[in-house]
């Protein structure tokens, strides 16, 4: 094996460790904030170095406002959002000829 493959390889696989990461997070949010704060919570405590303690506050997840403007719509302080109101259009089916 050259050097060239060796590189290649470790960009390669870079390249589908982030796109796996970025896939886990966009299609399962709740469960990459449940694994990312473990995570950070294994390496931020005492004992760790300095080093590995700040990784750990780096990938702790943000924690949630609880504002209105965070769009949970869970505890109902919102106020109930109005419908959306649409017109019905009949659908007009025409034979083939």
């Amino acid at each position: 094996m050259s050097t060239f493959d060796i590189v290649q390889g470790v960009i390669i696989a870079l390249v589908v460790i982030a796109a796996a990461y970025v896939a886990f997070r966009k299609l399962l949010p709740k469960t990459s904030t449940r694994v990312m704060a473990r995570v950070s919570a294994s390496l931020n405590h005492e004992g760790r170095s300095a080093v590995v303690r700040s990784l750990g506050r780096r990938v702790q997840p943000a924690a949630a406002t609880g504002s209105c403007g965070d769009g949970c719509g869970s505890c109902g302080s919102c106020g109930p959002t109005p419908p959306v109101k649409t017109e019905a259009q009949p659908l007009h089916f025409k034979p083939r000829g």
